[in-house]
C-alpha cells in the first residue's frame, strides 16, 4: 500500500517544476535531494530573497518551498507579498513557508499574504512527502478552477466550482468557501450570503462569519456589519482579517475613532504587516492624532526596508507628522521629534533619488521643521534652495505645488502662496480632488496646533448655537477667525449668527458687520463647496437690509 501511494506522488511530483529558497546551501541541497527521491526532475535553487524575485519574475514554478528567515534583506514574508502584488504567483501554484521560527509575530505576519503550508524545521523526507503530497493532490484536482480564477474568468470558475461539489466532497469546504468568493467577485451578493449562512447553520467557521460581514458591508448594512464581526473578533481574537474589516466598517459609517482602536489592536497582534500599519497612520491622521500616527508611520518606514510596498511617500508623512509635534515646542522631546524628521528626509532623499520632485519635497517640509524650532534663517536658506532650481512653481505636480504653497504661507508669504494656488486650480480645474486641497489649505493656511484651536472653537461656537446661545456661538467664531481669518464656513457660521440675533433684535450694526464677513469672501470661487451657501446668505443679508 505505501508503494503504490509513494507511486502515486512520484507521478504528481515528477513534471512540477520546484523553487528552494534558502540561506544555506546544506539545507538547500538536503531539500533538493528529498524531492530528487520523489520524482521531481525540475529543481531550481535560489540562496536569497532578491534571487528568488528574479527567478520567478521570469520562469514558472509550481511549487516554492521558501525559508522564512534568510538572513539580511528580504525574508519570506516580503517575497510572498512581493510575488502575490507583481501576481508572479498564481493560484495554480503552491508557496510553502519553511520555518525554525514559530512565534505568533512571525506566523501572523506570514498569514497576511495566504502560504498554501508552513513546515516545520527540521523537515525529514516522511513529512515532507506526505504535506506536499497532499497539496499537489488538492492541486491537481482543483486546476481547472484555480486557472479559470488566474485568467479572471470568474464565470467559468463559479460553474466548475457549481460541478466540482457534488464530485468532490474532499474538498467541499475549499469549493463552497471559493464560490462564495467568487460571487463576491461578481456583485452576486444573495447567493454570496445564502453559502455563507448554510455553512454557519453546520459548523462555526471563522472564514464563513467574515463573509457575512462582507456581505453585510457590501450591501451598506453597517450596523449588522458591525455586530457580526465584532462577534467575530470576540470568539477568535487571533482572527486578524476580522479586525480589518470590522475597521472598513466603522470607516465607512464614519467612525474614525473606532476605527482607529481597531487597527490599534491588529497591529500589536500582527506588528509586521505595513499596509496595515499605513492605513493606521492615515486614520490616526483624520483624528487628528499625530502622535499614533507618528508611530504608525515610523513603524511603516521601518517595515519598508525591503518590502515592494516602500514608498518615499511614507517619510514624507512621517516627516510632516513629526514637523507638527515639533512646531513651536522646545523641550527636548520636541527637539527630537524635529531631529528625526530631518534625518528621515535626508534617508529619503538617498534612498529614493531617482523619484521625480523627491528633493523639492524634502526641503519644503525641511523649512517648516526649522520654522517650527525658530530657526527662521535655515528654514529661508531651504526654501531658497527649492526655488533655485525651479523656473516656475507652476511646473511642479500639483501635490508639490501645494506643498510649496504650504511653505510659503508658514514663512508669511501668503500673497505668493496665494497666487500660485489661484494658477493650480486653473491648472487642474477638471481634478476635484486637488480643487479640495487647494480649498482647505485656503481655509486654515496656518499650523497644525493652530487648526487645532480653531477647530476647537468652531464646534464650541456650533455646540452654542445649536443650544440657542447666540452670544456664546458670536464669540467662539470670532475667536476662531482671529487665527483663520479667510476660513470660509467660519465666515458663514458667524453671520448665520449675526442674522439670527438680528431677527431676535433687529441693529443696522450687526447686519454691517454680517456684510464684513461676507465681503472678506467676495472671491470665493464657484467650485469652493460653500459657494452656494455664501450666495443664499448674501441674497438673505440683502433682504434683511431693504427689510
Amino acid at each position: 500500500m505505501e508503494t503504490s501511494t509513494h507511486n502515486g506522488h512520484q507521478n504528481l511530483f515528477k513534471k512540477l517544476r520546484y523553487l528552494i529558497v534558502d540561506d544555506f546551501d546544506s539545507f538547500r541541497l538536503s531539500m533538493r535531494q528529498m524531492l530528487r527521491t520523489f520524482g521531481a526532475e525540475h529543481i531550481e535553487i535560489a540562496a536569497s530573497g532578491g534571487a528568488a524575485i528574479q527567478r520567478c519574475t521570469y520562469e514558472h514554478f509550481d511549487v516554492v518551498l521558501c525559508d522564512y528567515n534568510l538572513g539580511e534583506g528580504k525574508n519570506g514574508q516580503h517575497i510572498l507579498e512581493e510575488l502575490r502584488h507583481k501576481k508572479l504567483l498564481k493560484r495554480t501554484s503552491l508557496f510553502l513557508m519553511v520555518t525554525a521560527e514559530t512565534s505568533k509575530e512571525m506566523v501572523m505576519g506570514a498569514r497576511e499574504y495566504q502560504p498554501d503550508a508552513y513546515l516545520t524545521k527540521p523537515i525529514n523526507r516522511a513529512m515532507l512527502e506526505k504535506r506536499l503530497g497532499s497539496l499537489v493532490e488538492q492541486r491537481r484536482a482543483l486546476l481547472p478552477i484555480n486557472r479559470a480564477i488566474d485568467l479572471e474568468n470568474y464565470p467559468e470558475a463559479i460553474a466548475l466550482c457549481v460541478q466540482a461539489l457534488p464530485k468532490q466532497p474532499k474538498y467541499k469546504t475549499w469549493l463552497l468557501k471559493t464560490l462564495a468568493d467568487l460571487y463576491q467577485q461578481v456583485g452576486d451578493f444573495s447567493h454570496a450570503r445564502k453559502i455563507y449562512e448554510e455553512v454557519l447553520s453546520q459548523r462555526d467557521l471563522s472564514w464563513a462569519r467574515l463573509g457575512k460581514g462582507k456581505v453585510l458591508l457590501a450591501e451598506r448594512q453597517f450596523d449588522e456589519a458591525i455586530a457580526t464581526l465584532k462577534a467575530l473578533i470576540t470568539d477568535h481574537p487571533d482572527y486578524i482579517e476580522g479586525y480589518d474589516l470590522l475597521a472598513e466598517a466603522q470607516f465607512q459609517q464614519g467612525k474614525l475613532s473606532q476605527a482607529q482602536n481597531t487597527l490599534q489592536k491588529a497591529t500589536e497582534l500582527s506588528p509586521h504587516a505595513l499596509l496595515r500599519q499605513k492605513h493606521l497612520a492615515e486614520i490616526a491622521q483624520s483624528n487628528q492624532d499625530i502622535e499614533s500616527a507618528s508611530d504608525a508611520w515610523r513603524k511603516t518606514v521601518q517595515l519598508g526596508a525591503h518590502s515592494i510596498h516602500d514608498s518615499a511617500d511614507h517619510y514624507l508623512e512621517l516627516g510632516r507628522s513629526l514637523c507638527d509635534l515639533s512646531e513651536g515646542d522646545n523641550s527636548e522631546a520636541g527637539k527630537k521629534h524635529a531631529d528625526e524628521a530631518l534625518s528621515m528626509l535626508g534617508k529619503m532623499e538617498k534612498r529614493f533619488a531617482e523619484t521625480p520632485e523627491i528633493t523639492i519635497r524634502s526641503r519644503l517640509v525641511q523649512s517648516r521643521v526649522n520654522l517650527g524650532q525658530g530657526k527662521t534663517a535655515e528654514a529661508e536658506k531651504c526654501l531658497q534652495s527649492v526655488a533655485a532650481d525651479l523656473e516656475d512653481p507652476i511646473s511642479l505636480s500639483a501635490d508639490t505645488g501645494i506643498e510649496y504653497a504650504k511653505t510659503l504661507f508658514r514663512l508669511g508669504r501668503a500673497g505668493e502662496a496665494k497666487h500660485l494656488l489661484a494658477r493650480l486650480a486653473e491648472k487642474h480645474e477638471q481634478d476635484n480632488e486637488v480643487l479640495q486641497q487647494i480649498e482647505n489649505l485656503l481655509d486654515e493656511p496656518v499650523s497644525y496646533r493652530q487648526k487645532l484651536q480653531a477647530r476647537d472653537c468652531n464646534r464650541t461656537g456650533i455646540k452654542a448655537f445649536e443650544g440657542g446661545n447666540l452670544s456664546e456661538a458670536a464669540d467662539a467664531f470670532r475667536q476662531a477667525l482671529t487665527i483663520v481669518p479667510s476660513h470660509a464656513a467660519l465666515n458663514l457660521n458667524l453671520v448665520q449668527v449675526l442674522m439670527r440675533m438680528h431677527a431676535d433684535q433687529p441693529d443696522p450694526s450687526i447686519l454691517r458687520d454680517c456684510e464684513t464677513h461676507l465681503k472678506a469672501l467676495a472671491e470665493l470661487p464657484e467650485q469652493h463647496r460653500q459657494h452656494r451657501r455664501y450666495l443664499a446668505l448674501k441674497k438673505k443679508l440683502e433682504a434683511l437690509k431693504h427689510a
